[in-house]
């Protein structure tokens, strides 16, 4: 071989070399993950460290948060999730819970109990998020939240309180109590080890065998023996044909920003909506002037909740030019719109600040943002004897009027905000109809205030509730001392922790994630960096 051979073959060598350097080169300085609850952070972590993704790290924590967070979410909740893959395509799960087949409304109201419950959706969607895009098997990724059920944790002290709130509700059902009560009558205290056998039992049977470990075989057949012995309508064929679906993903505009979120049966065109409108008005010159502008767009906003289904309508609530003219309505004053529906369903005027959110980002560049939920605290209230996970409410009227087929709508947003292919900032919230207020006013803060994503969450929040304006005011939060002259919309001060929402969230600050947990809640935000991978 002569030398210029040599020569030439070593060139392409270190040629190949490089290119495959490039290839594998890691575009973000490192992992993290926020959710509500620090045993869910530390799983996500743990993922990470194993060599998970994004994908992984949010199925592994929201699995543990349906052991660790019960009065939350659960197996027998919903789910919604929009997520970025680090090819730059964005998507999203529709987990919702379902209307059963054999559904007649016969105009009752429920606002917990066996009529309340119709076909989970968290477990189908979370193997759906997993499927084809995590790196790490499903048994692996279940794996931490067996261990909770079986081993036990200790209970934080706002799980203690919301699970005592409703302690009443809970001692009607015989499986409610057994799996959530001590002797079947005493409600567990913060500090307790609450273990659930059951639990991980179900956890187990989805990790062996998939969507037919919960939907079909011996969980489906314990589900419905319950619940149809209860008067549930809920049948095998309906569990059976349960299915997890793309969602439909929503556009907008904020500043020179583009907005993504999800159509119904989350209200993410909402979210659309009073971004849009903000993004017609100048920047508030106070604190005073920031809480009512925030107020007046939220409450305008708001009336366009039951008009999304019409087509025409759904183009107006998200088109950017009608976002102008009723920014114009506001700023001058005008006639409010009447909504059209004749009766909110409860969960729009509730002050039960329900549901959990997780964010998280990896260092390849996927985000999922994932919001789940049962409902109001402790959901239907209803477990069943044997599987320990309570089911969502659906039906009786909580959530509004449904026929069967039909999926549950609720204020769930997972929300990205992105510019030139990049997320900027990945958030959702807990905290029933003071969900989208939450998600929007930290989106505000962060990019129009200009505030850190820790101060961003920490500022007071607004809500427009009847014919006032609420103001979170409570301790730990910088006073707003605002003074309001507009009668049409008088203010009340609201001292109480996570009434306004809680978000966890992750922005992107120079190639590395930053993440942030609520303060009003227990969640923890958890980091690994790349060099550690």
């Amino acid at each position: 071989m002569t030398l210029s051979t040599t020569n030439g073959l070593l060139t392409v060598l270190i040629l190949f070399f490089l290119s495959c350097e490039k290839i594998t080169q890691i575009p973000f300085k490192n992992s993290v993950i926020s959710s509500a609850h620090p045993l869910a952070s530390k799983t996500g972590i743990d993922i990470y460290k194993k060599g998970g993704n994004a994908f992984d790290a949010s199925v592994a924590a929201a699995f543990t948060l349906s052991v660790v967070e019960p009065s939350m979410s659960g197996l027998g909740g919903r789910i919604q999730v929009i997520y970025k893959t680090s090819n730059g395509s964005i998507a999203g799960i529709d987990g919702s819970t379902e209307v059963p087949g054999n559904y007649v409304d016969k105009n009752e109201k429920f606002k917990y109990g066996y009529p309340t419950i119709g076909i989970p959706g968290v477990v189908a969607g979370l193997l759906s998020l997993h499927e084809g895009k995590g790196n790490l098997p499903l048994d692996e990724i279940i794996a931490p939240a067996i261990k909770y059920a079986n081993e036990g944790f200790i209970l934080l002290p706002g799980e203690a309180t919301r699970q005592q709130s409703v302690k009443d509700e809970l001692l009607e059902f015989e499986g409610t109590r057994h799996h959530f009560m001590i002797n079947d009558s005493i409600s567990y205290k913060a500090g307790d080890l609450f273990v659930q056998n059951d639990l991980a039992k179900v956890l187990e049977a989805i990790a062996n065998k998939g969507k037919a470990g919960f939907y079909e075989g011996e969980i489906a057949n314990k589900i419905v023996s319950d619940l149809q012995s209860n008067g549930s309508i809920l049948s095998l064929e309906d569990l059976k044909n349960y299915k997890a679906l793309e969602s439909k993903i929503l556009t907008g505009k904020f500043a020179d920003k583009n907005i993504f979120t999800l159509f119904l049966p989350s209200f993410g065109a909402i979210t659309i909506q009073i971004l849009q409108i903000l993004d017609h008005f100048k920047l508030p010159k106070n604190e005073n002037e920031w809480a009512l502008q925030h107020g007046r767009v939220t409450e305008k906003a708001y009336q366009f909740r039951d008009l999304q289904t019409d087509s025409i309508k759904l183009k107006e609530i998200i088109s950017y030019e009608k976002a102008e003219q009723l920014a114009n309505e506001i700023f001058n004053k005008q006639k409010e719109i009447s909504s059209v529906a004749n009766e909110m369903p409860i969960s729009w005027t509730s002050v039960d600040g329900h549901t959990t959110h997780l964010t998280t980002a990896d260092k390849w560049g996927n985000v999922v943002a994932l919001t789940q939920t049962i409902g109001p605290t402790m959901g239907s209230k209803v477990a069943s004897k044997g599987l320990g996970f309570l089911y969502a409410v659906t039906l009786g009227g909580y959530l509004g009027k449904y026929k069967p087929g039909d999926r549950a709508n609720s204020h769930i947003s997972p929300t990205f905000i992105e510019k030139n292919g990049k997320i900027l900032l990945a958030l959702g919230a807990a905290g029933g109809s003071r969900i989208i207020p939450a998600v929007t006013q930290v989106t505000d803060r962060y990019f129009r205030q200009n505030h850190s994503l820790e101060t961003s969450l920490k500022l007071p929040r607004v809500y427009p509730y009847n014919d006032s304006l609420w103001i979170e005011n409570h301790i730990g939060i910088e006073k707003l001392n605002a003074s309001f002259v507009d009668k049409k919309l008088p203010f009340k001060y609201i001292d109480e922790i996570a009434r306004f929402g809680r978000v966890h969230a992750v922005a992107l600050k120079d190639q590395n994630w930053i993440g942030s947990a609520d303060p009003d809640w227990e969640g923890t935000t958890e980091y690994f960096p790349s060099n550690e991978e």
